[in-house]
């Protein structure tokens, strides 16, 4: 018998190698898997934690969005939430606050950060029109949408709402003109001497879109109407002789809607008794008021208007194509219904009109007892251009001779 065992056939080796290949392959696969990911790559994260950004290959296209800083809180949350997309990994965003007015005067003057533009409201859109078109011989808008709704309201710490109305009945511009003239402010009004003056503010109408609509409604309260506000109407000397009377007792300007109804919140009844200010930047703050210094009370000017927060995607000689595609991917992010639901939570009327308001969690339901209503009585339309420049150029000459 021989000494030899049994050999390997030329096939029974190559089968063995073959087997050895595959154990060391699928331990290098498994290895890889257990291995912590490279720079670069997207990391699986649990649901307690924020999506973490994927950096994409390629440069980012960067843009810039002056924005009125009553959606400041709804606008960041949304640019986290966007930079979780595929869009939002090809794109950089960067809010700059700026009054709605001040954003627009920024583009007219070259201001290359900004790419998009988002007022509070059109009602400056005629004006900027008119005057890029002077300056760049075309229209400055590629892409224009409302994002989201926001009427005018009077606010008031509830102390003092109840005595205003026990005193005139009702909060308007007419009355509130009333309490401007006391000499002796709430110690007339109420017996209050303790109260000081009367103090209402809103914000610069120069730099921001909701003082400009203060001096609008103010107009269209005047002349008992809601449309087709005119020159002569402006120029009306009883309506200036109020106006100016009003604006001269104004207490301190903000370009500024959120970050005045901040202060008012921040240091109470001594800053403001009221203001006049978006609907949504009251309810953003009503909470945060009722832990400081009490509840706040919400009154509707007779003749309101929209505030429809529109988005436009400016056609810039700065503006890429690139640029601009990334604006209007934004937009469409903006619009989308899970977005249009977080607006809701911070007081806005959304732009799409397939998300609700009217259910038991919605702040309008909910603060009812705040004042707040979903119903208006009377909605004005935006004046033309010439009218709101010569709101501006009267309210100018009143603020040069104080």
């Amino acid at each position: 018998m021989s000494d030899d065992g049994p050999r390997l056939t030329f096939l029974g080796k190559f089968f063995v190698l073959l087997f050895i290949a595959a154990c060391a392959l699928g331990a290098f696969f498994l290895f890889a898997k257990k291995s912590p990911p490279s720079a670069g790559n997207s990391i699986p994260t649990s649901p307690d934690q924020p999506a973490q950004t994927v950096e994409p290959a390629g440069p980012r296209v960067e843009i810039g969005i002056a924005y009125g800083t009553e959606k400041e809180r709804w606008l960041k949350w949304a640019v986290q939430q966007f930079a979780a997309t595929p869009a939002g990994q090809r794109t950089k965003i960067n809010l700059l606050p700026m009054g709605s007015l001040e954003g627009a005067q920024a583009l007219l003057k070259g201001d290359q950060r900004i790419h998009v533009w988002s007022p509070a409201s059109a009602l400056y859109e005629d004006v900027f029109v008119q005057e890029w078109q002077l300056k760049n011989g075309r229209s400055p808008i590629v892409r224009r949408e409302a994002l989201a709704l926001s009427p005018m309201v009077f606010v008031l710490w509830a102390e003092r709402y109840d005595a205003f109305v026990a005193k005139y009945k009702e909060v308007s511009f007419v009355t509130i003109g009333q309490a401007l003239r006391e000499p002796s402010g709430w110690e007339t009004i109420a017996q209050k001497p303790e109260w000081g003056i009367f103090k209402f503010g809103h914000t610069h109408p120069n730099q921001s879109n909701s003082g400009l609509m203060t001096l609008v409604l103010m107009a269209y309260d005047f002349h008992k109407k809601s449309r087709g506000l005119t020159m002569k109407d402006i120029l009306n000397p009883e309506f200036q002789t109020w106006t100016n009377g009003i604006e001269s007792a104004v207490t301190g300007m903000s370009n500024s809607t959120g970050n005045m109804m901040r202060d008012m919140v921040l240091r109470g009844p001594s800053s403001f008794d009221a203001l006049c200010v978006y609907e949504n930047v009251v309810i953003d703050y009503l909470k945060n008021a009722e832990g400081r210094w009490g509840e706040l009370r919400v009154a509707y000017p007779r003749q309101n208007a929209w505030n429809d927060n529109p988005y436009y995607v400016i056609d810039a000689p700065w503006s890429s194509a690139g640029q601009r595609a990334a604006a209007g991917e934004f937009l469409d992010f903006l619009l989308s219904e899970p977005i249009q639901r977080e607006s809701l939570k911070h007081g806005f009327r959304p732009g799409n009109p397939t998300v609700p308001i009217k259910f038991p969690e919605s702040p309008f339901v909910a603060y009812e007892r705040f004042g707040l209503k979903i119903d208006l009585s009377a909605v004005s339309e935006v004046p033309k251009a010439e009218v709101i420049n010569n709101l501006l150029l009267n309210w100018q000459r009143n603020q040069g001779s104080r």
